[in-house]
């Protein structure tokens, strides 16, 4: 360059990196430099820095941005003294002349000051087009909507997209940030690289960095950077984590680091990110470095926490729920180290020893002193061919009611899926008969006997399938068939003493597409049921398409075994032991929660229902997922507690019971049987208080992890043992269900086919009202089943919206208490404060205040008022009170403009003074008689009041008058209730208000 005689240069930030490398190894300088422009990418303030030494006084250093499509370069940013942190980006400065710069977001508004949005580029070194591209130059250039505002600028300009994000700094100049095309999404939350690169490049031994997501083996996508150091040794991976998890949320910082001897750039000096190498997937994902394990317990539970999570290589420091885990997942993991161990672990133990370390301490603990009543392990029963076993209690609830209301399809579980490809019909027939032998529960019939009821086990049993041709139909001719008949199927009963139990019908759409509706009663199966039911339907056809035999293993019980050892060990000590917690927790619960409903509750509970679905925007699952994590609660916690706020808002009340579903499943033998296995838990909140919203997290936790411990004992037990009011327009104990499911029901693909589940509702509700939320992928979507006899559809809807609202509220302001936090959406506040408070109208001219009130005063006489504890004044009384206090002013030559002080506390005798001044024509001057006594004689003495009322005797009684009910200057004059002579006007002045109370001299205002 000095060979050369350069002066003038521009490069990319790449070239300049290796610039200062070259110069720190060989020594010089660039002060021979006139201007040095760096463009193209991301130049950070500390590379500006470093750069800047290398410089002239007089040379000129410029971060430009600019585009092809706008003549190259559109703004620049230049500076003597860059005042950023290291690990900033250098803004990009301002538009050349005849240039501009919008930041818009999706609807082409202009973000704030400060809001990321997307960058558009306009002015005269805008190219026209696209050559021979019409398409992308319309989706590129499009019309300037905002050429009207701007001097100078033509109607009819276009600006160019650029695809880039930016924010407006406060200073007026533009911070870019990054591709919108380039962001990555991970464990559902949306990131900017850019972001992280930033960050980590403040690193002092990192020269140069990238961040991007890819696909880890089994995992799903994770974060991985790439760096190149500055020092004679790398900085540690640890280091790195440690660093970055102090400035950035858990979500953001990468499990993967790869040092390398240099990062692959493209021919134009940008980051080659197509070529950065995978990584080892095996390098820790959690923020501690790898720990083997130390001790046989350590390995034991290494190997479960690896066969429930799906993880191969875990460290005795990782946390549990940090690798994946939650709730329905620690359910297993307790039952799994219950049976490893021999010892009854509580599910509160993974939430407080979420670690392999902490676990293993917990587990030599419990069996050193072999605490707690362990529950004995579930005995395959002999079978005969023909056998009757009893009812699990829960089973014994629901033929109860049926035998209460038969032939009803309340306790219908619907389900539906979606078959598409070429589907064997015989093979899908056989693998559902194969089920129904795999499962005894499918095969179960229930009778009344002299012993009560009892499940009775067919050895065999024929299962009706119905094939439907339905291919003759248009495709909405269809669709409206499959809603009707899977709503027909949904609403046909059982009858439980001849069954089957299970229905199931094939409907075909042609020959690539097929519907399966098929129906279990709750009493043989559950949620978690219906999924082993597909799974294992799916795997059987798989198997069967190919001739191959059965590749499921035999079931090790079956749920006639449960039922037996329910009733075996839930009894003596181990029930009592668990009642009293129910008792003591449910002691004095309020019977009923009082939403506000859209018809009056019914005598008797209907269960007619529908539902609404809803989808939360994409960060809102992520980021409540984070917070979870860092206040050391599971996601169904966090929702809870925000559902808690919910219905506290709606109903005013701060003890809030909720009903919840629980697995049931806590021995590992039940997790694959098909069978009625939930239960139903009473969460009782305390929201009383007030609490911000992470206290309420923790209440909500602590509730909980107590309802967990006691999960074994049957609702129906807790029922009857609590004994609540009962009555026939509403459930025990509880109104509302709250359900986080973890494991949605997801698309398979078998054989060529893709299964998927289609939605489908029975019309029915058990409850007032349901929250469903489903967590998938981390994004949440939800659904309200609601009574239809109490609530309409549009109630539920703005419920939705409610809840949406709240929970950025939450994610915005954690530690708001719940009473503060946002509920109503932007539309109902514009409705609430505007739309209906547009009740302005036109007053006569002319008419004041006192001819105002009589005229209301004629027209309800005797409405009140005035109420004051318990003295209430008409408007007749006040009316006539007021008139007597007026003639007493005007015979004292009280009129216009004058003045009259009014001593007095907020009573009715104050009401009367006020409209009695008013009336006379004259003003008042409110005096709060708590002040200082010089301060309140000053008032009087500036403001040159004529009189004082007051309320009793003061210092000031040479000046005031008593006004009370007692002892009225108005009661001498009893015949002057009628209205006085108004000498006011509009224009009087009616009141002086005395303000800057902390001065010497308080300043007034006339009204």
């Amino acid at each position: 360059m000095v060979d050369e005689r350069i002066t003038i240069a521009e490069f990319v930030p790449a070239v300049l990196r290796n610039l200062v490398e070259w110069l720190e190894k060989n020594g010089g300088d660039l002060s021979f430099m006139r201007i040095l422009i760096c463009a193209s990418d991301s130049w950070y303030a500390g590379e500006y820095r470093t750069f800047r030494r290398y410089c002239g006084p007089e040379t000129r250093l410029i971060n430009s941005f600019g585009l092809t499509e706008a003549a190259v370069d559109s703004c620049y940013f230049e500076s003597e003294r860059l005042d950023l942190a290291s690990d900033q980006v250098v803004p990009i400065g301002r538009p050349f002349p005849n240039n501009r710069l919008y930041i818009l977001d999706d609807s082409l508004t202009p973000v704030p000051v400060g809001v990321k949005g997307e960058l558009y580029v306009a002015g005269l070194g805008l190219a026209r087009g696209y050559l021979n591209r019409q398409d992308l130059t319309a989706e590129r250039f499009l019309p300037d909507p905002f050429t009207a505002e701007i001097p100078g600028v033509q109607a009819g300009e276009r600006m160019y997209k650029t695809g880039d994000l930016a924010r407006f700094l406060p200073s007026g100049d533009v911070e870019f940030i990054g591709r919108k095309d380039y962001q990555v999404k991970v464990r559902g939350f949306r990131i900017e690289p850019g972001e992280i690169e930033s960050v980590l490049s403040q690193h002092p031994l990192i020269n140069l960095c990238a961040v991007d997501a890819r696909q880890a083996p089994a995992r799903g996508k994770e974060l991985v950077a790439w760096l190149t150091s500055s020092g004679p040794e790398p900085p540690a991976i640890s280091e790195l984590r440690r660093f970055m998890q102090e400035r950035l949320p858990d979500y953001m910082v990468p499990g993967h680091y790869m040092v390398m001897e240099a990062i692959p750039l493209t021919p134009n000096g940008k980051i080659d990110r197509r070529a950065l190498p995978d990584p080892d997937w095996s390098q820790r994902l959690s923020e501690a470095e790898f720990i083997a394990p130390r001790t046989p317990v350590e390995e034991i539970l290494i190997s479960i926490w690896a066969e429930v999570l799906r993880v191969e290589r875990i460290s005795v420091l990782d946390n549990f729920f940090d690798l994946g885990g939650h709730s329905l997942l620690a359910t297993q993991l307790v039952s799994r180290i219950s049976e490893g161990f021999d010892i009854d672990a509580p599910l509160r133990m993974v939430f407080e020893s979420p670690t392999i370390a902490t676990q293993a301490e917990f587990i030599e603990i419990a069996q050193r002193t072999a605490a707690g009543l362990k529950p004995p392990p579930i005995e395959p029963l002999p079978r005969t061919g023909d056998d009757r076993f009893p009812l699990s209690f829960a089973q014994q609830r629901l033929w109860f009611l049926d035998q209460l209301q038969p032939n009803s399809p309340f306790y219908n579980i619907p389900e539906s899926v979606r078959v598409t490809g070429p589907l064997d019909v015989d093979a899908l027939t056989r693998a559902f008969h194969r089920v129904t032998q795999r499962h005894e529960s499918l095969r179960t019939l229930f009778e009344e006997t002299a012993d009560g009821p009892r499940q009775h086990i067919l050895p065999h049993l024929h299962l009706p399938i119905s094939l439907i041709d339905l291919s003759a139909l248009s495709q909405e001719e269809q669709e409206a068939e499959v809603r009707r008949m899977a709503y027909e199927e949904a609403q046909t009963p059982f009858n439980l003493s001849t069954g089957p139990l299970l229905r199931v019908k094939f409907l075909r759409l042609s020959d690539a597409e097929h519907v399966i509706l098929f129906t279990l009663h709750h009493i043989i199966s559950d949620n978690w049921s219906s999924n082993i039911l597909i799974t294992e339907v799916a795997l059987l056809y798989d198997a069967f398409v190919k001739d191959r035999p059965d590749p499921l293993p035999l079931p090790p019980i079956q749920y006639p075994d449960f039922a037996v050892w329910q009733r075996n060990w839930m009894q003596g000590e181990v029930m009592e032991t668990q009642l009293d917690f129910w008792r003591k927790q449910l002691s004095g619960a309020p019977p009923l929660l009082e939403l506000p409903t859209d018809r009056p509750r019914p005598p008797v509970q209907t269960f007619r229902g529908d539902y609404l679905t809803f989808h939360l925007p994409d960060d809102i699952g992520p980021a409540f997922a984070n917070l979870a994590r860092k206040e050391g609660v599971t996601l169904f916690m966090a929702m809870l507690a925000a559902f808690d706020v919910l219905l506290y808002r709606y109903s005013g009340q701060d003890d809030i019971s909720i009903g919840a579903p629980i697995s049931g499943r806590t021995n590992r033998a039940t997790e694959n049987i098909i069978g009625f296995f939930v239960n139903t838990l009473v969460l009782r909140t305390d929201l009383s208080g007030d609490p911000k919203f992470r206290q309420l997290l923790q209440r909500v936790r602590n509730t909980a992890l107590d309802a967990y411990a006691h999960q074994d004992i049957p609702f129906e037990m807790v029922v009857e043992t609590v004994q609540p009011e009962r009555k026939l327009s509403q459930s025990p104990l509880f109104q509302v269900m709250f359900a986080l499911q973890n494991v949605a029901s997801e698309a398979q693909v078998v054989s060529d086919l893709r299964i998927a589940p289609i939605d489908a509702h029975s019309g029915t509700a058990k409850f007032d009202l349901t929250l469903f939320m489903q967590e998938k992928d981390g994004q949440l979507s939800g659904a309200l089943e609601f009574n239809t006899d109490l609530f309409d559809r549009a109630t539920i809807q703005r419920m939705a919206g409610h809840f949406e609202q709240l929970l950025h509220g939450i994610l915005a302001e954690p530690d708001s208490a719940i009473s503060r936090l946002p509920l109503i959406t932007d539309q109902e506040r514009q409705r609430l404060l505007r739309d209906w408070n547009q009740t302005d109208a036109a007053l006569p001219e002319q008419r004041t205040l006192p001819h105002l009130f009589e005229k209301q005063a004629a027209a309800t006489p005797d409405a009140p008022a005035v109420l004051f504890g318990d003295q209430r004044l008409t408007y007749a009384e006040l009316n006539a009170r007021a008139n007597q206090l007026a003639h007493f002013l005007q015979e004292k030559n009280v009129g216009p403009d004058d003045l009259v002080g009014v001593l007095m506390h907020r009573t009715p005798e104050a009401v009367i003074a006020l409209l009695g001044i008013l009336k006379a024509g004259a003003a008042y001057l409110p005096i709060d008689p708590t002040y200082p006594e010089d301060r309140i004689r000053f008032m009087l003495d500036d403001s040159a009041a004529k009189i004082v009322f007051s309320f009793q005797s003061s210092v000031f009684s040479d000046q005031e008058t008593q006004l009370n009910t007692e002892n009225s200057p108005a009661h001498a004059q009893a015949d002057s209730a009628s209205a006085p002579p108004s000498p006011r006007q509009v224009i009087d002045l009616s009141a002086l208000n005395t303000e800057n109370f902390t001065s010497e001299n308080p300043t007034a205002s006339l009204t």
